[in-house]
């Protein structure tokens, strides 16, 4: 299906997962607002580099227990698929909190907007965060260009905006990249553009330090 078509039957979509066509046991119950999420996400990244994070000391069986019939995310996360980038660890969360979405160069694919989608219509995540990270290795192909095997070269065309205003920089085009994924996701798809625009929703772009720990908002 074309994306355009895609996204149009996604937007139909959203709506009825908002008006309650899917079990009441996945309805959306997060209360907070878009910007006590993201401070949430800060809060966390804090503990997590200052070596004192919460979330393992929480009771997992209790987490596993709550989390079977139902979650409740506050964020939705898209993320590279990098092994290094262990999005609740970064952000210090347990079980059914992180809504997350990983691809290789983080970028907003029509499965990835789906995804997210349903996130934010269905289970109220309230911030979504494109996360870019240090020494991405799919943003250093797409700016080589060089011949790789398989489809790995289908990661290409969506890093190819961020490619041509970076300068063959990798970690400015890696910003880039987030920044343009975020501006993506609240323009093509009419339903996160109508939860922005009712002020139940927030995405951000944010670049994660391999060497430090920290998540720098864009």
């Amino acid at each position: 299906m074309a994306r355009r078509g895609f996204i149009a039957v996604g937007a139909g979509a959203g709506l009825a997962w908002a008006s309650g066509l899917v079990p009441s046991k996945s309805a959306a119950q997060t209360t907070i607002s878009p910007d006590e999420a993201l401070a949430r996400l800060v809060a966390g990244n804090k503990r997590y580099v200052a070596d004192d994070m919460t979330s393992y000391a929480e009771d997992l069986a209790m987490q596993k227990a709550d989390t079977v019939e139902k979650q409740e995310p506050f964020a939705a996360v898209l993320s590279c698929a990098d092994s290094r980038v262990p999005v609740e660890t970064v952000f210090d969360q347990t079980i059914g909190r992180l809504f997350v979405t990983r691809v290789a160069g983080n970028v907003a694919t029509t499965e990835i907007i789906a995804s997210l989608e349903y996130g934010a219509a269905v289970l109220g995540t309230r911030i979504i965060m494109v996360l870019a990270h240090q020494g991405c290795g799919a943003v250093k192909a797409a700016v080589g260009g060089q011949a790789v095997p398989g489809q790995i070269s289908a990661l290409y065309a969506p890093l190819q905006q961020a490619v041509a205003q970076g300068g063959r920089d990798y970690e400015v085009t890696a910003k880039l990249n987030a920044k343009i994924q975020a501006n993506l996701l609240g323009t093509a798809s009419p339903v996160l553009a109508e939860l922005i625009k009712k002020g139940s929703l927030k995405i951000v772009a944010g670049y994660y330090a391999l060497d430090t720990g920290t998540v720098t908002l864009l």
